[in-house]
């Protein structure tokens, strides 16, 4: 054994650059293959400490770097994984082995390093060293970017502005802070912003004293903020924007870029680069062709503050220069179009103060044809202003909904051995799990669970071979006693048990003991639903060891999870036929997706079986609520305040009410197992859930065809995104919107929750939810309506939010079936004006009654009559205060649109 390997399995790092010091070229290589020897023998070798481990990775990374003659090959073994640890790479000993080879050698090796993305940032040390013995250029990569910018953060030494003046590379790693796809944290996080020292400042500061040059800073901040990105990013740049405090000339001379960050940029860029171009304008600096463009992109923007402060702007220089009409009134004119009515009345004020100026029967035709983008409540002044009718014949209105979803029938299970072991592998490793939901995911699953019992029934010894070498890289082959560990493997995730079951790695004991001791819990629904998957597993991996079973009966039909009639009653003739007992939990997972209400025939049919199975499928096919329904509630008191996240279950709401409601059914509690029982349960859920899984899952898929009772378990997940602003709860409206069963209170408050949740990809899942039901012709209206009033009388909703999910469901052309919802909403809501948002709400019900929604509406003096909502939502009440609140006068957003809807009813 040669000295250096001695060292190297002593882990004597420091010792290394001494021994390899001597070595020829021949010498090293030799080395080289015995330490590539050594690290194929400790690669897989039990640690029993991370101080030995950290000091023999250390030794062999810093000799086998030394022994390389390649810049490709020693970069390949400093990436290494087994080499690296956390605590990043031994700097000093490696500088010192490799300081022998040539500049070139190693300006390659530190660019090959800054160019490999997973290992550049904690490299920078290595990289900065190695280009400083080389005498190149430092490569600017993203992740040494990262890597730099922590490197020179202030921790207790020198100041930054300190750090960068010392340091030779920082122009070169300043500009690419301008070019990383992402700002490193530790420039974007500053506890505060104004603190004196902070990256903006000190930039700024170094610019000025010309360590870095002005210009291209200027250039790069400007690009960076034409460019966009994340919203995290852009105060640093903007920040750093105005720290430089750019000349009047400088300013001038970049117009075209103010002008795109107008039109394309973040509202907070757009606002510093209209702020720039207001004062050129002012100051007679903007050509008005430039000022008229610049408008153009401002008022298409759907920020109200930006494009007020555009029409404030244009104002100032009509009246400086009231030659510019013909130019700029045109552009104003396009402003008649914008969503706000506040908007189109300062367009139209401002086209009619200047309109003399304007020469031409050309130019004023084109304003006066603009002028039908406006609002019904100004035409008539438009009308004045450039004559002609004040209304234009409608076209009739045509409600556009979304198709009727049909749910997809499932594919047959896979027809080989080869295609069921290929479906799952792409299952395996976490990525099937029934808690995991990815598109298609449920139907996947089942098709694969379903796959394996056919297989294992037919063939187990040829199934476990198949599974055994596709799944040979999984943790719990290997012949490693912790992966032996039974606590482990029968908790295996999705089909990886039932693999695992097929390979004989689980006990036959641990199987009956997971089966037979399964979940209980009721505590949540997501526990109580997660169980029913869990209870599946435990039952087929158990049964696939013992008792294998032909085919499982609960695998749907469709792709809602449903099971058709018909499908399990020959499925239960068949297993009448091998003499084959129906597993407890499969059927009664059966039994809860089966569609009811069907053919008497399929009834006659499962009764003619004369086996248990077929009499009990028989009785719930007939049973008008088999799974425990919800009773009709009464409405939520009012000023009663619900609380925020599960605090909603109090005995003042609604939804608390709906579940203490339901009926006790000694069905579910005495002929299903431990896992369906909750079914029967007439409690709430448990206020203390600490699941905080809310993405799709394969939850509505236990109960397919019970939408109701999944909704009303479902219904604190929403809640919470009303109430306390969590993400990701309303993931189950839209599915719940699909499935089966009566759509009642407990899933049109879901849909009132989900409408005003605070995240947009929440509002959006239950817009979604409110269109489908819409479609289907089984949205009550004008009933969701009133409870969302009721929701915001309570506090327990925003109306800014409601308004928002109530604009995006118009804008797809539901304008009627929106109407039927917030004309409800309004009847309750308007005795009290000063309620925030009501001005919102206001003017997307005006916008829907301007589209035609309302079929038959009559304003009479202080009440306005409900009108008839599309798609049999009925009508709506009176709305007695609508009349009052227009009549008050004064500028408020609420009086505006309170007349603008008076206006359109009426009109």
């Amino acid at each position: 054994m040669s000295e250096l390997l001695d060292a190297v399995r002593a882990g004597r790092v420091e010792d290394v650059p001494g021994l390899l010091k001597p070595l020829t070229a021949r010498e090293r290589a030799a080395e080289l293959r015995e330490l590539k020897a050594w690290r194929a023998e400790v690669r897989d070798r039990p640690w029993t400490g991370w101080q030995e481990r950290r000091r023999l990775r250390d030794a062999l990374l810093v000799a086998g770097a030394g022994c390389q003659r390649g810049a490709a090959s020693a970069v390949a073994w400093l990436g290494a994984s087994d080499l690296r640890g956390a605590d990043g790479l031994p700097t000093g000993p490696l500088v010192e082995v490799l300081s022998h080879q040539e500049p070139a050698w190693l300006a390659d090796v530190a660019r090959r390093l800054a160019g490999r993305a997973s290992t550049a940032q904690e490299d920078y040390p290595l990289v900065a060293a190695l280009v400083r013995l080389a005498g190149c250029a430092m490569p600017v990569t993203d992740a040494l970017t990262r890597g730099w910018a922590e490197a020179v953060s202030p921790s207790g030494g020198p100041s930054l502005a300190e750090t960068l003046r010392a340091d030779p590379q920082a122009r070169d790693m300043v500009r690419g802070l301008f070019e990383v796809t992402e700002l490193p944290f530790v420039i974007v996080w500053r506890p505060d912003p104004d603190v004196a020292g902070d990256w903006p400042g000190v930039l700024a500061a170094l610019a000025g004293e010309g360590v870095l040059e002005r210009d291209p800073l200027v250039a790069a901040c400007l690009a960076r903020l034409l460019r966009g990105g994340r919203p995290r990013d852009l105060p640093f740049f903007l920040k750093l924007l105005r720290r430089l405090e750019l000349t009047g000339e400088e300013e001038r001379a970049r117009t075209a870029d103010w002008i795109g960050m107008v039109s394309d940029g973040a509202s907070t860029v757009a606002a510093l680069a209209q702020e720039v171009l207001s004062r050129l304008a002012v100051s007679g600096a903007l050509p008005v062709g430039a000022l008229a463009d610049m408008s153009g992109s401002a008022l298409f923007r759907p920020e109200k503050k930006l494009v007020r402060a555009q029409l404030v702007l244009l104002g100032k220089v009509l009246r400086s220069d009231p030659g510019a009409a013909g130019v700029l009134l045109p552009v104003v004119a396009e402003a008649f179009g914008h969503a706000d009515t506040d908007v189109q009345e300062r367009a139209l004020k401002l086209v009619a103060r200047h309109l003399p100026a304007v020469e031409g029967e050309e130019a004023r035709a084109g304003l006066a044809s603009a002028a039908s983008l406006l609002s019904p409540v100004h035409r008539p002044r438009a009308a004045e202003l450039f004559g002609g009718a004040a209304d234009a014949e409608a076209d009739p209105y045509e409600e556009i909904l979304p198709p009727v979803p049909e749910p997809d029938r499932l594919a047959p299970v896979a027809a080989s051995l080869a295609e069921l072991v290929e479906e799952v592998a792409a299952l395996s490793g976490g990525r099937g799990e029934p808690s995991t939901y990815t598109p298609g995911g449920m139907a996947a699953f089942e098709r694969a669970l379903d796959g394996l019992v056919r297989y294992a029934h037919a063939d187990r010894a040829a199934l476990a071979d198949a599974l055994r070498d596709t799944l040979a890289g999984s943790w719990w082959l290997k012949d490693d006693p912790a992966a032996a560990n039974e606590t482990w493997l029968v908790r295996l995730a999705g089909v990886e048990r039932v693999a695992a079951a097929a390979l004989d790695r689980i006990s036959v004991r641990g199987l009956w003991y997971a089966y037979a001791h399964g979940p209980r819990s009721t505590c949540c629904a997501h526990a109580s639903l997660g169980g029913v998957a869990e209870a599946r597993l435990a039952e087929v991996a158990y049964l696939v060891r013992t008792k294998s079973l032909p085919f499982l009966l609960a695998t749907p039909t469709w792709s809602t999870g449903a099971v058709d009639p018909d499908v399990l009653v020959e499925r239960l003739r068949t297993y009448q036929r091998l003499c084959a007992a129906p597993a407890p939990v499969d059927f009664a997972q059966a039994l809860v997706r089966v569609r009811r209400g069907g053919d008497p025939g399929t009834v006659r049919a499962a009764a003619a079986l004369g086996t248990p199975e077929g009499d009990r499928l028989a009785a719930w096919l007939v049973e008008e609520t088999p799974v425990p329904g919800l009773k009709g509630a009464g409405e939520p008191e009012r000023g009663a305040r619900s609380g925020d996240g599960y605090g909603w279950l109090g005995a003042g709401s609604r939804a608390g009410r709906l579940l203490a409601g339901t009926r006790q059914r000694l069905v579910a509690r005495r002929d299903f197992p431990p896992a369906f029982r909750w079914l029967g349960q007439a409690s709430a859920p448990s206020g203390t859930c600490s699941h905080w899984s809310t993405g799709m899952t394969h939850w509505p898929g236990v109960l397919p065809e019970d939408r109701e009772t999944l909704a009303a378990w479902l219904l604190p997940d929403v809640a919470a995104c009303a109430g306390t602003g969590r993400r990701g709860g309303a993931w189950w409206l839209p599915v719940g919107a699909e499935a089966g069963g009566p759509a009642g209170p407990a899933l049109r408050l879901g849909v009132a929750y989900g409408l005003a949740a605070r995240h947009p990809g929440d509002r959006l899942a239950a817009v979604d939810a409110l269109l489908v039901l819409a479609a289907r012709g089984q949205l009550d209206g004008p009933q969701l309506g009133r409870d969302m009033a009721l929701l915001a009388i309570s506090g327990t909703v925003k109306l800014n939010r409601l308004a928002d999910s109530a604009r995006t469901a118009a804008a797809t052309g539901a304008y009627r079936t929106v109407w039927s919802v917030l004309g409800a909403t309004l009847s309750d809501l308007l005795a009290d004006p000063s309620r925030p948002g009501l001005g919102d709400l206001l003017a997307v019900a005006a916008e829907c009654v301007e589209h035609g929604a309302v079929a038959d509406a009559v304003a009479g003096a202080g009440a306005v009559a409900g009108a008839t909502a599309g798609a049999g939502t009925g009508a709506y009440p009176a709305i007695p205060a609508l009349a009052a609140v227009a009549a008050r006068g004064g500028s408020s957003r609420v009086t505006a649109q309170a007349v603008r809807l008076m206006t359109a009813l009426r009109q």
